[in-house]
């Protein structure tokens, strides 16, 4: 019997603080979409406490701690994704906005961008649902920016 995995694999979409662009970094290294735009993000792990303490490393981890972002953790989207190597993952999106502080990355990237919504269709290289997660998430901003607000 073979064993497959399934993860929960949550991601970040870091709106800047007017929300006309969304924050990507581009993967170094990964099996599937290396030298790819993603958002940031990344398995939850048994160690994490909870899923805000999940987005809360993976975000340390990757763009670093001096970078504050305002987490809307009532909300997400998600998506299935079927790995080149059989595994499975569910995709939440989780919105946020950036509050300020500088954005270092880790190794896991080679470089990041604040791409304009308007023009996330045709910029590239990217993974493809990234104009779809955003787009669904825009439309809950009148609902989200009601709600709680966690700053990580």
């Amino acid at each position: 019997m073979s064993s497959t995995l399934f993860q929960y694999c949550q991601k970040i979409v870091v709106l800047s603080q007017d929300k006309t662009k969304v924050l990507l970094a581009k993967r170094k290294g990964e099996a599937d979409y290396d030298e790819v735009f993603s958002f940031i993000g990344g398995k939850m792990e048994t160690t994490d406490e909870s899923i805000i303490a999940g987005l809360q490393r993976e975000k340390n981890e990757e763009i670093g701690t001096t970078c504050k972002i305002g987490l809307y953790p009532s909300f997400s989207t998600n998506l299935l994704f079927r790995k080149k190597d059989g595994n499975s993952m569910i995709l939440p999106h989780y919105l946020a906005v950036h509050q300020g502080g500088d954005i270092v990355l880790s190794d896991e990237y080679s470089e990041y961008r604040w791409v304009p919504i308007d023009e996330l269709p045709q910029f590239e290289p990217k993974i493809e649902t990234i104009p779809q997660s955003v787009e669904q998430l825009l439309s809950l901003l009148p609902i989200v920016e009601r709600s709680e607000q966690i700053v990580l």
